[in-house]
């Protein structure tokens, strides 16, 4: 057996997150044998099952979970502010560059699983293949490629057009054998100029043929929904996931609909919500961090602006709980577009407590339902033995207090501590 087979480790923490039951559990250990969780329990359990040369890693007053996921990413885009028609002025190998940080940046703060969202041209390929030969570190990755969308569509600079469900099948494909892990479509418009959020752009008819033709290849689908005509036909053609859920009419309101949840509810969809991005979260904490010292009266206005327009957004998120679907809610950054750097998923989660979810539950989604949302979850989202172990050491209780996934003390990837 070679040495990275055959290597052994340890791992002790005052407490782990069990996130089938989402609590957490005292004095427990982790033994990993060539990647994966062999065992894990109570620590002296464990501990006569150690080989005597495993490596310890002794992680003192700190609560162990599994690495978190994140199920909306744009690697290729900085997140600093810049609008669409900027980023995209970058060349392919600046992205990759980019990409390249990222990665790091999120693996930084005990993201060790990504959704890659849509890249232009091969950018993303290229980075899940120099994380594969490790040229560079990141979070395991599940690339989309290029998104699917239609003439003039939102992200048509990625170059993946297709008008029709003929187009649409040829584009499946040739996304499949360039190596995509799953398949995302733009039902509806988005930020990119020229498009309207709040309007549809495939008729449910063409998102089924995606749906289809990605399903015979063993591939999930993902939708970009922010228009509420969006979601139903998002809904009908059988989509796996809907992205962003907004409810947006052509006008840029937003208006609840009880049937359309009711649909959603029914069929079983997974739902990332995005809650950091229309909420302009990242500003609201800076702005709320200036409170505690010195902040203007322009900056106190902005503020209250800014809270209210996210009162809209989350009042619609706290609505669609109502149906039942708190199970199917996985949490995404949506990271790379506007002002939304990488390392905080944290956010997310602050996010989905302060629509309903006990921080608990909101680990238990960037964890083990974002593992079954992706098809992973055989491999990684709980701490059991045979899977993966990507794990993540917090400073704190994450399941009382949410804002202890802000601290991370230390990240596993493969039973190898990385930081």
């Amino acid at each position: 057996m070679s040495e990275e087979l055959s290597h052994s480790s340890l791992i002790t923490a005052r407490r782990f997150f069990d996130s089938v039951t989402g609590s957490t559990k005292e004095n427990q250990a982790i033994l990993v044998e060539g990647g994966r969780i062999r065992a894990v329990g109570p620590w002296e359990q464990v501990r006569k099952e150690s080989p005597p040369n495993a490596e310890c890693y002794d992680l003192g007053d700190t609560c162990v979970a599994p690495g978190l996921i994140d199920s909306h990413t744009h690697l290729s885009l900085a997140g600093d502010g810049r609008v669409y028609a900027e980023m995209f002025t970058d060349t392919d190998e600046m992205m990759v560059l980019t990409g390249a940080m990222n990665m790091k940046r999120h693996l930084d703060a005990g993201i060790t699983t990504i959704r890659e969202h849509g890249a232009r041209n091969k950018v993303g390929f290229a980075l899940k293949e120099g994380l594969a030969r490790g040229y560079i570190p990141g979070p395991r990755m599940h690339v989309s490629g290029r998104p699917i969308t239609c003439t003039g569509g939102h992200f048509h600079f990625c170059n993946e057009v297709a008008d029709g469900e003929h187009e649409i099948r040829r584009s499946v494909r040739r996304l499949v054998h360039e190596g995509a892990d799953y398949i995302k479509i733009m039902a509806s418009g988005g930020g990119t100029v020229g498009t309207i959020p709040g309007a549809a752009t495939y008729t449910t008819e063409e998102l089924h043929a995606a749906v289809h033709e990605a399903h015979y290849f063993h591939r999930l689908t993902a939708a970009h929904c922010r228009a509420k005509d969006s979601m139903v036909r998002a809904v009908e053609a059988g989509v796996d996931l809907m992205e962003h859920a907004e409810f947006l009419e052509q006008d840029g309101e937003m208006h609840f609909d009880p049937k359309i949840a009711e649909m959603m509810a029914e069929s079983g969809i997974w739902v990332s919500p995005t809650l950091q991005t229309w909420t302009k979260y990242p500003r609201i904490v800076a702005l709320r961090n200036l409170q505690e010292s010195d902040i203007t009266d322009a900056e106190v206005e902005e503020l209250g602006q800014l809270e209210a327009r996210a009162k809209v957004r989350l009042d619609i998120m706290r609505k669609l709980l109502e149906y039942g679907i708190q199970e199917r809610v996985v949490p995404g950054t949506d990271s790379g577009v506007n002002n939304i750097a990488f390392g905080h998923l944290d956010y997310d989660l602050r996010l989905l407590v302060e629509v309903g979810f006990t921080p608990a539950e909101a680990l238990v989604s960037a964890t083990r339902i974002s593992a079954e949302a992706m098809g992973i979850e055989a491999e990684i989202g709980t701490i059991e033995p045979g899977k993966i172990a990507d794990l993540v050491a917090f400073r704190g209780d994450p399941s009382s207090d949410v804002s202890a996934c802000s601290e991370v003390a230390a990240i596993f990837q493969a039973g190898e501590r990385i930081a």
